[in-house]
């Protein structure tokens, strides 16, 4: 397998005031494609730096971040942006669905920045439609589905554009816990058709249905490996919460 992904001595720092803020601090990790990999860690982890820099939504401040081979940190705002269109799939939490277009309309949205003709569009969004279970409910406007129904469409939109990372930020975050595992279903399947999943999360329930987790505490990576290992579970902070960040 080849590095889809890579992070060399990544760190990324914010100023808060008088203070300077270490959100990433010199994080190593190789992610290939193909695989499907969590990345967990309570609140204040780095997981969301993490899952910014690798959907290239940010950069890193020191370090170097590989995609595909190509140093994003050296890319202009247009050419990230393209790269995001290109190459990136994202799946949120609160699934941003525009609440007046169908949901076939919604999943032709990232085509058409793409500038993928009308009819190629609608095709497609039809494809990703279909792998979802969500075809025969085209014409639905978002506020006609159930929750779960409203992620599969989130995620049919993610497919849609054929990235080559599939970006999941606590997909099943807003969803009871049958809702959540039937959505961490679908992910799989997603991953065995060839796609490369990397699943942000607090929850270890859920982290470890992936292939391999990495942990982060502190901005810094902990554990990388088997899910089931003992390593791979995320601390709760004494008298904190493991919110998802």
């Amino acid at each position: 397998m080849e590095a889809l992904i890579e992070f060399r001595q990544v760190c990324k720092y914010y100023r808060m005031g008088e203070e300077t803020v270490v959100a990433a601090d010199h994080i190593d990790m190789t992610i290939q494609r193909g695989e499907f990999v969590a990345i967990v860690g309570q609140s204040g982890s780095g997981k969301s730096t993490c899952m910014n820099i690798i959907g290239c939504l940010d950069v890193p401040s020191e370090g170097v971040y590989l995609l595909d081979g190509q140093n994003v940190g050296q890319l202009s705002a247009k050419k990230l942006a393209a790269i995001r269109n290109k190459m990136l799939g994202f799946i949120f939490q609160q699934y941003n669905l525009l609440p007046k277009q169908s949901i076939l309309e919604n999943v032709e949205v990232p085509l058409m920045y793409a500038g993928v003709p009308r009819g190629e569009r609608r095709r497609r969004a039809m494809e990703a439609l279909e792998q979802v279970g969500l075809a025969d409910k085209y014409r639905h406007r978002p506020s006609q589905l159930s929750g779960g129904q409203q992620q599969r469409a989130s995620i049919a939109r993610a497919l849609a554009g054929r990235p080559a990372i599939i970006l999941a930020d606590e997909p099943t975050g807003a969803l009871d816990s049958h809702t959540g595992r039937e959505v961490l279903s679908m992910l799989q399947n997603v991953h065995r058709q060839g796609n490369t999943v990397v699943l942000i999360t607090h929850d270890n329930s859920i982290a470890c249905e992936a292939q391999r987790i990495i942990r982060l505490e502190d901005g810094r990576v902990v554990y990388d490996g088997d899910p089931h290992a003992p390593q791979a579970v995320v601390r709760h902070r004494p008298g904190g919460e493991e919110a998802a960040q």
